[in-house]
């Protein structure tokens, strides 16, 4: 069995899990020690993934010929916020990326600069923890050319990116580690399957890390921040789904 396999099927487990306990049984998720367990193990298989892998280890790409038929759109499908709608009236053309936090240099990055880039094409597989997967086509600046531009403090571990979409009134947010911000695969989409990321798809750019799972591939990104640790974002753990659901921190395959 593939370590993607393996990964996925411990992360599906975990959720279906994490809805056992939020219906009859949350007071085990309450539980302090519980919880600290979880965390201790989320850190122990990022540290495996790291042992056992390079910074230049690639997710399997495929051929066009392997691209799926029909790629879902899931999760959110339309932030519709006035803000947004309004970036997509104009065609995103007053639209800005934010990048900021443990930087030395913040950035605000237009449409055109972002596609003015050097850019990488790839065709990667998403594997969704709700038990589907689809192959597609992305095309996008690699994130860390930015993160180079924008002169990361060697104080910053993880990358913070917020979104334009709303989940129960809180903006959807997720992160990643520097490790997986400048891997060669990790890159802000503004493409998809050769053609403009639409509104559903998460226009107008889409966080592809390849060897994380679907709920880390962000739509709607807005904003990057840099920061030294998760603790005082949002709830803290990392991600909407980490904070809401227990999912892992760390989704890599």
């Amino acid at each position: 069995m593939s370590n993607l396999i393996t990964r996925r099927s411990l992360v599906a487990g975990a959720a279906t899990g994490a809805g056992l306990l939020l219906s009859g049984c949350d007071k085990v998720i309450q539980n302090e020690g519980f919880r600290k367990l979880l965390y201790k193990e989320d850190e122990a298989h990022r540290a495996l993934q790291r042992a056992l892998s390079s910074n230049y280890s690639l997710a399997k790409e495929f051929a066009p010929s392997d691209m799926s038929p029909i790629f879902r759109a899931n999760g959110s499908l339309n932030p519709g916020t006035a803000e947004y709608n309004g970036y997509v009236a104009n065609n995103f053309a007053d639209w800005r990326l934010r990048v900021d936090g443990a930087v030395n240099r913040p950035l605000n990055i237009s449409m055109a600069q972002l596609k003015a880039l050097p850019q990488r094409t790839q065709i990667t597989r998403h594997d969704c923890v709700e038990g589907w997967s689809a192959i597609g086509k992305w095309h996008g600046p690699m994130l860390g050319t930015i993160l180079k531009a924008a002169d990361v403090r060697n104080t910053a571990r993880h990358l913070v990116f917020h979104c334009a979409d709303l989940y129960h009134g809180k903006n959807y947010y997720t992160s990643i580690d520097l490790f997986d911000g400048f891997h060669p695969q990790t890159i802000l989409a503004w493409a998809m399957n050769d053609s403009p990321v639409t509104v559903a798809h998460g226009a107008p750019i889409r966080l592809r890390a390849e060897r994380h799972l679907g709920y880390k591939q962000a739509k709607y990104v807005m904003r990057i921040e840099a920061v030294e640790k998760l603790e005082g974002i949002y709830g803290g753990n990392g991600g909407y789904w980490e904070d809401n659901v227990d999912y892992d921190t760390f989704a890599g395959i």
